[in-house]
C-alpha cells in the first residue's frame, strides 16, 4: 500500500528543534511555550488562527491575512488585544530571534484565553487573550499527487459553524481526514449541504476540464487567501474559471485536478474514490498556474 503522503508535509530541518515562540508578549523558547490547561483554546477550540509563509523575507500576502484575521475577531466577539501593527510587529520580532529570511512557516493563534471555571461561558474568560505565533523553517516536500477519498462530512452551513471562519475548532475536518485514511487516501474530499463538490478538510479545492477551472462557489467553504489568487490569476491570464456548483460525476472525469493553500500553494491530485484524474500527474493547466503563482510571490516579496 503506497504510504501516507499530507499536504502540509514539509522537509525534516534540525533548526526546529531550537526554535523561539512568541508568546502573549515574550520570545520563549520552544520547550518553554506552555499554556494554561485552563485556556479556552485548549479546553473549547475557542480561538482563531493564521498560517503565513516566509519568502525571500517578506511574508507573502500579510495585509490579506491581517484583515481575515481582524474580521474573524470581530465575527466572534474576541478582543486580540493588539492593533494590527503590533501583530505584525510581533511577527517580524519572532522572525528576527529565528534568524529566519525564506522557506518558513508561522501559524500565528489566538484565543479567548484562561478561563477561571472549566465550563463554556465567555465570561469565564477574564484574564484577555492568549497569543502565541509558532514559526518553523518548513520547506514543502510533497513526493507525489495527492489521493483523496469523499467522505460523508460536510463542511457546516452559516448559522451552525460558518466554514468561513479560520476557528481553532477543527473536529469536523480532523473526522474526514480520518475517514480519509481509513479508506486508504491521503486528505479528504468533502461536499457541501446539496451534496456539490466543495473543498478538502485542509485545503481548497479546483479541478480543469476542457481548458476551464472550476472551484466551489465558496458558500460552504474557507475562502483561502490562496484560492482567491488562483482565482485572480486566472482572470488576469485569460484562463477561464468558474465558482459553480458541480458534482463528483464532473469531478472524476476532470483532465486534472488541484489543491490550494498557503503552505503548499498549487499541490497536483493524481486520484478521487480510487478514480486517476488525468494522467495521474500535474497536469498543464495547474502547471501554469503555478509557475503565474511563484512569479506572483516573487514579485509580492521581492
Amino acid at each position: 500500500m503506497t504510504e501516507h503522503v499530507t499536504t502540509h508535509q514539509a522537509e525534516e530541518d534540525a533548526r526546529n528543534d531550537h526554535i523561539l515562540i512568541y508568546l502573549n508578549g515574550q520570545i520563549v523558547p520552544k520547550d518553554q511555550a506552555r499554556v494554561s490547561v485552563y485556556d479556552s483554546g485548549f479546553m473549547l477550540g475557542d480561538g482563531i488562527w493564521e498560517g503565513l509563509r516566509l519568502y525571500n523575507g517578506t511574508w507573502a500576502f500579510l495585509d490579506d491575512h491581517m484583515d481575515r484575521l481582524f474580521e474573524a475577531a470581530k465575527a466572534i466577539d474576541l478582543d486580540i488585544g493588539m492593533t494590527r501593527e503590533q501583530v505584525i510587529s510581533a511577527l517580524l520580532e519572532t522572525q528576527k530571534a529565528n534568524d529566519m529570511q525564506t522557506d518558513a512557516h508561522a501559524r500565528l493563534m489566538v484565543t479567548r484565553g484562561v478561563k477561571t471555571r472549566p465550563f463554556q461561558h465567555p465570561s469565564l474568560s477574564q484574564s484577555g487573550p492568549t497569543v502565541t505565533i509558532i514559526m518553523e523553517h518548513s520547506r514543502p516536500s510533497i513526493p507525489r499527487p495527492i489521493s483523496l477519498a469523499t467522505v460523508p462530512h460536510i463542511r457546516g452551513l452559516p448559522m451552525t459553524q460558518d466554514p468561513k471562519l479560520n476557528s481553532h475548532s477543527k473536529l469536523n475536518c480532523i473526522l474526514a481526514c480520518i475517514a480519509a485514511e481509513k479508506a486508504g487516501a491521503d486528505e479528504a474530499l468533502m461536499l457541501d449541504v446539496n451534496g456539490f463538490v466543495n473543498t478538502t478538510n485542509a485545503c481548497n479545492f479546483f479541478i480543469v476540464r476542457k481548458g476551464q477551472v472550476w472551484t466551489s462557489t465558496g458558500d460552504y467553504c474557507m475562502n483561502g487567501i490562496t484560492r482567491q489568487k488562483v482565482i485572480d490569476l486566472c482572470r488576469a491570464n485569460d484562463i477561464p474559471v468558474f465558482e459553480r456548483n458541480y458534482s463528483l460525476v464532473d469531478t472524476y472525469g476532470a483532465d486534472e485536478a488541484f489543491l490550494t493553500g498557503t503552505f503548499g500553494a498549487q499541490t497536483p491530485v493524481g486520484s478521487i474514490d480510487g478514480r486517476q484524474i488525468g494522467t495521474g500527474q500535474m497536469g498543464p493547466i495547474t502547471q501554469r498556474i503555478r509557475e503565474l503563482y511563484k512569479t506572483m510571490t516573487q514579485k509580492e516579496c521581492a
